[in-house]
């Protein structure tokens, strides 16, 4: 009986194992074959001059303050118009809102799809007291050390005057879109878009303009990040997360902190949150997880595609261990984030009012409602009060791999880098592109940097900076993504 039992599950193991190498050696690779482009005749060091030109111009937005700096968006403005003549030459210029813009590249025919390519003006400010932790002045636009550095070479001038001065050597190469282009570029991404990416595409609608697809800042190259891949990785983001900021108060009655109730504002609260935070919501590797790690598997070696390209199987194992990392977490459900805690003003007197904001960063799929409902059952104490940010938004729609757009995108990044391997992605951050599902249903988000782990705290960060080699790249990729407009994709 033994025995019988234990050949059972020997060939229970033995077709199981076959079944996974059988899986494994199957599973195809989905990167295009193309040949790498020609190498783009282009002064990159003149290139990255006028870019370094563009870091002193300090466009800052402000979300409370949205007549801040109007004067630097000014400066930019006339900046792009001195470096790039043919492109102002050419193209149709209007400013939306206060100091949004778009331009219009009209295309040869006119029953083509047009398409939109966005990048924003604006800019973060260097925090308070860090700027001794910069090796340059964060204003400057030094070029030192083969790179352009100080803050908006990242985030997002660069992709801005990579595109412009894309457009410009296709203007003096004589090539006319088939499509319609419009640039779109927004001065207000870093605090909502609502003041410039949103009214743009409020206004395209009103044009009865529907757009094949959309390009924005966002996902980027990944080089050494990604576990039991050899290649670097672009990633082309499908969707992004929503963003639902909820802020709680409890109030109970103030008193001498001689006398002490059993029960205080800020123990209750602290207690609801450790509950909140203890109880994340739950994540699996769906949707848009599911579609990177399977176009990724093919491309590794060793165990990591044997499990990836297993996931019947080998889920929760994954699951698991992505979830030990707080970049690869977040592309597995929506994330909970304590952000402030408030209460008191006197250590001897008991405070009558705690108050908590939490962020929650919401994967496709997941909704305010559905987030908010979880809220309320995890805190476990229905005397705390909710109340939704009004700047909350739901995740974006997700985009298809199966578009135009996605085979364009995708086309271009083999071409342009030959080296890297492609895969679409979630993006787990807020972009202008968010807006732009009013005007159409694929809207992608990359951003063509070559980033290494330690390179992806300058985002926002210190020592922001970018390789002018990599630079050169950019220029290329997006020179190459417009010519491919007036070819039929690669198959």
């Amino acid at each position: 009986m033994l025995k019988r039992i234990f050949l059972g599950l020997l060939l229970v193991l033995v077709v199981l194992v076959a079944a996974v190498a059988v899986k494994t050696c199957r599973t195809p690779s989905q990167q295009l074959a193309v040949a790498p482009a020609p190498k783009l005749e282009m002064d990159v060091q003149a290139a990255a001059r006028r870019l370094a030109g563009a870091i002193p111009i300090r466009t800052i937005s402000s979300l409370d303050d949205p007549a801040a700096n109007l004067a630097e968006f000014d400066k930019l403005h006339a900046y792009l118009e001195q470096q790039f003549p043919k492109v102002h030459a050419t193209l149709k210029k209007e400013v939306v809102g206060q100091k949004a813009l778009l331009y219009t590249w009209a295309g040869t025919d006119a029953a083509a799809k047009p398409i939109a390519l966005m990048a924003h003006q604006d800019m973060v400010p260097i925090a308070p007291g860090t700027e001794k932790a910069w090796s340059v002045d964060p204003f400057a636009g030094e070029i030192k050390d083969g790179f352009v550095w100080g803050r908006g070479t990242l985030d997002n001038k660069s992709n801005l005057f990579a595109q412009m001065e894309a457009i410009e050597l296709l203007i003096a190469s004589g090539f006319k879109p088939r499509q319609t282009v419009y640039l779109v570029m927004g001065d207000d991404e870093e605090v909502s878009g609502l003041r410039g990416a949103r009214p743009i595409a409020e206004l395209l609608k009103s044009r009865n303009v529907r757009l094949d697809w959309v390009l924005d800042e966002g996902l980027l190259i990944l080089d050494g990040v990604l576990p039991g891949l050899s290649k670097p990785a672009a990633l082309i983001g499908l969707a992004e997360k929503g963003y639902g900021t909820f802020f709680l108060s409890l109030d109970t009655a103030p008193g001498h902190s001689s006398m002490p109730p059993q029960r205080s504002a800020i123990g209750s609260m602290s207690a609801a949150l450790a509950r909140l935070e203890a109880n994340p919501m739950p994540g699996a590797i769906q949707g848009v997880a599911a579609q990177m790690f399977g176009a990724l598997a093919p491309e590794m070696g060793g165990v990591n595609r044997v499990m990836l390209s297993n996931l019947w199987l080998t889920e929760p194992l994954v699951r698991s261990q992505l979830q030990k990392s707080p970049s690869s977490n977040a592309m597995l459900r929506t994330t909970t984030a304590l952000t402030i805690v408030r209460a008191g003003n006197k250590d001897n007197v008991l405070p009558g009012r705690a108050e908590a904001a939490v962020n929650f960063r919401i994967l496709p799929g997941d909704t305010i409602d559905s987030v908010e409902a979880h809220l309320r059952k995890a805190l476990g104490n229905d005397e705390i009060k909710i109340k939704r940010y009004p700047g909350n938004s739901e995740p974006s729609p997700v985009s298809p791999t199966d578009s135009t757009g996605y085979r364009a995108i995708q086309q271009a990044v083999r071409q342009s880098f030959p080296d890297v391997v492609v895969a679409p992605g979630l993006m787990t951050a807020a972009t202008d592109s968010r807006h732009f599902s009013l005007v159409s249903g694929a809207v992608y988000r990359f951003s063509p940097f070559r980033m290494k782990s330690e390179d992806l705290a300058r985002f926002h960060g210190n020592n922001e900076r970018l390789a002018i080699s990599n630079y050169g790249e950019m220029i290329g990729f997006y020179h190459q993504l417009l010519r491919n407009t007036n070819a039929a994709p690669a198959q």
